[in-house]
């Protein structure tokens, strides 16, 4: 850049204007992928579908194939690269090796057979088609990995995550992760020419294992104590700062090393996952994981050209068809030779059998090795991005094709929802708890002591058979599902609790229970305050924030060590509680009179009144009727069919339930007005 003298010489100079026009370029394909991540990560989210599919599209409209807005230029598959890199991060920051041993039998067994015939069976398909084996032993790699992002979230989603298929998905998931760091290996080495490829694959073996055991025997006394040095500084910027220099300079070494920056990555994650600081280094991170691994997915929707594909659509759908079942065999075969029944085996295959993030990562690296015609990467390409499309579909369905085909499904469900029955045969005005966690099981224990009996429903099998033989009235069912709320004993029972915080599956059972009996209180346990209102409109009873229960508890055992009364204490708890329940869903007005010196029958209380045919209050409205004369104040009034309460003023008809607060002798005199008219 510079001359003799010092300054720039007349060759650079004269160059500087295509010098800052290529920079100019490049700036403005970034912002424009990021105008793109941005528009995709909003649209996609507001229909709670995974940001993926967003990105795979947006970047085959906006690449070179398509529209051409940005060209494929190394500028923007840098920034892919760093996306790969922050991936391999996260994955390894998430390996643990007790994690791995509790299942080992699930990701050693079911996995790696599952990596390995899928490859095995793609090399034997390529070489009929007169294809190299090594092209074959990389679309394998390829072809055989799993979406990790998407499949985990639908199982939480799902509550399937403690299920039998679930288990199975996430250890096929876990190993399918730790067999991209051995393919990121293996593929560069094989696609040297004639017979240099073994030696180049020894040479990086040889590699690989050295830097894994100079950075496994060194690095976790030398992380723990950098990090260390790095947190008593208590600099949140300095911290971040440390993060990225640890695993950009990892990634470094290994590309000096002649092996991959994603290796490098992935051996910083697993270091600081030993280290106690591993969640703050994960939060921190994870903003420009996604960023970063969005711009990736973008360029991968760039290198497709439509062109192409719609010339060739048979063929992509042939190879997306070949895809999803022989991925939907191979792995609903192997579940069913380690033992699972043959509805769960047709559920793991299921969840298995489109693509993932990470054969995209593969595919990248098989297109700079030209491993293969170009022409082909963009069917495999396509058919991959289809299959993960599909993906959520297949999962949404996967119930249903179970049932469908698979015979032994209907008894063994009909079986469960008869356990469930027999369970709940006996008990009489029980409360039902939807989940069998730490808070169901500390719920059932109070309430057993208050003489109430209680049906636990869950979905995790080890905790309901070891609670079960303990001798608690628990049982596997899912209690977002109708026929399973009808074997607890809905019908019979007093109240349904929903113990776990996940919004969207309790708004499932709330639409059950609210479906088959409008009557029944519903108290929902909600993770954020935002929940309250969503789960208040669809029904529930009681809504119990857990933010807003941490504060009011910590400012009670705060009073208490300060040496306020307790008497006190107590009185401003309740008063406390009453003033926030009512601010947020205006409930319980003029509650603030109860205490420990009134009896039982003077404590107001909770009473639901369903109005059926021929009552005095059909055609009426709650102002008309002047229930507050009788002592008596209207917590809710709900309507089958509609979410949230009526209004005072709104005519009730048949079917609508009054839920009324007050005092025995009061709620008895006002069931009597609603119903006789006296």
């Amino acid at each position: 850049m510079y001359g003799p003298e010092g300054g720039y010489d007349d060759g650079d100079y004269n160059n500087l204007p295509l010098l800052l026009r290529s920079m100019n370029t490049s700036l403005e394909s970034v912002l424009f992928l990021l105008a793109a991540a941005v528009l995709v990560v909003a649209v996609f989210r507001s229909f709670n579908l995974p940001p993926v599919m967003g990105y795979l599209i947006v970047g085959a409209v906006i690449g070179p194939h398509a529209l051409n807005l940005v060209a494929d230029s190394a500028g923007t598959r840098q920034l892919a690269e760093f996306g790969v890199v922050f991936l391999m991060f996260s994955i390894g920051l998430e390996f643990s090796l007790a994690r791995l041993h509790t299942m080992k039998r699930l990701v050693f067994g079911l996995g790696t057979v599952q990596v390995a015939a899928t490859i095995a069976i793609t090399m034997l398909i390529t070489r009929f088609a007169d294809f190299d084996w090594r092209a074959g032993l990389a679309l394998g790699g390829a072809l055989s990995m799993s979406s990790t992002a998407v499949l985990s979230r639908l199982l939480g989603d799902r509550l399937e995550l403690e299920s039998r298929h679930g288990r199975e998905v996430v250890g096929v998931l876990l190993f399918q992760d730790l067999a991209v760091v051995p393919l990121l290996i293996l593929v560069p080495a094989i696609s040297q020419p004639g017979g240099e490829w073994l030696g180049a694959l020894g040479l990086a073996v040889l590699k690989a294992a050295a830097v894994l055991g100079i950075v496994i025997f060194f690095g976790p006394r030398l992380m723990h104590g950098w990090f260390f040095m790095m947190a008593r500084q208590k600099s949140s910027e300095l911290f971040v700062l440390n993060v990225l220099f640890i695993t950009l300079g990892l990634a470094w070494l290994t590309e000096l090393a002649g092996l991959s920056l994603a290796l490098g990555a992935f051996l910083a994650g697993m270091l600081i996952s030993e280290t106690e600081y591993r969640y703050r280094v994960e939060e921190d991170i994870k903003p420009f994981r996604d960023i970063l691994l969005g711009l990736f997915f973008i360029t991968i929707g760039m290198l497709l050209d439509l062109r192409v594909v719609l010339h060739n659509l048979p063929w992509v759908l042939l190879l997306l068809a070949g895809l999803l079942l022989v991925k939907l065999v191979l792995a609903g075969l192997l579940s069913r030779v380690l033992g699972s029944s043959s509805g769960t085996a047709l559920r793991t295959g299921l969840w298995l059998c489109a693509g993932g993030e990470f054969g995209f990562v593969l595919l990248a690296q098989i297109r700079q090795l030209d491993l293969v015609t170009s022409e082909l990467l963009q069917l495999v390409l396509a058919a991959v991005v289809l299959s993960l499309l599909l993906a959520p579909l297949i999962v949404h369905y996967s119930d249903r094709i179970v049932l469908r085909f698979v015979a032994s499904e209907w008894l063994s469900r009909s079986m469960q929802l008869t356990e469930i029955a027999a369970l709940s045969m006996g008990a009489e005005k029980h409360a039902i708890l939807c989940g069998y966690g730490r808070t169901g099981q500390h719920l059932a224990r109070f309430l057993d002591q208050s003489g109430i009996s209680t049906i636990g429903l869950d979905l995790d099998p080890e905790r309901v058979r070891d609670a079960a033989l303990a001798g608690e009235a628990v049982s596997y069912g899912d209690c977002a599902r109708r026929e399973t709320l009808i074997a607890a004993g809905l019908a019979r029972a007093h109240i349904v609790v929903i113990t776990f915080a996940d919004c969207e599956a309790a708004l499932r059972v709330l639409s059950h229970v609210r479906e088959l009996r409008p009557e029944i209180p519903v108290v929902a346990r909600a993770a954020e305050e935002r929940d309250v209102a969503r789960l208040t409109a669809a029904g529930a009873t009681e809504v119990v924030p857990e933010a807003l229960e941490s504060s009011i508890m910590l400012a009670t055992h705060t009073q208490a060590l300060l040496g306020i009364p307790m008497h006190k204490v107590i009185r401003r708890l309740r008063e406390v509680r009453e003033q926030q329940y009512g601010l947020l869903r205006g409930f319980f007005h003029g509650a603030s009179d109860t205490g420990e010196h009134l009896s039982d029958d003077d404590q107001p209380r909770l009473h639901s009144i369903i109005l059926g045919q021929g009552a005095h209050a059909i055609g009426k409205s709650m102002t008309e009727l002047q229930l507050d004369a009788l002592g008596c104040s209207i917590s809710a009034i709900r309507r089958r069919g509609a979410s949230g309460s009526r209004g005072m003023n709104e005519i009730l008809i048949e079917g609508d339930v009054v839920v009324l607060l007050g005092v025995p002798t009061a709620l008895t005199a006002s069931e009597e007005r609603l119903l006789t008219g006296k």
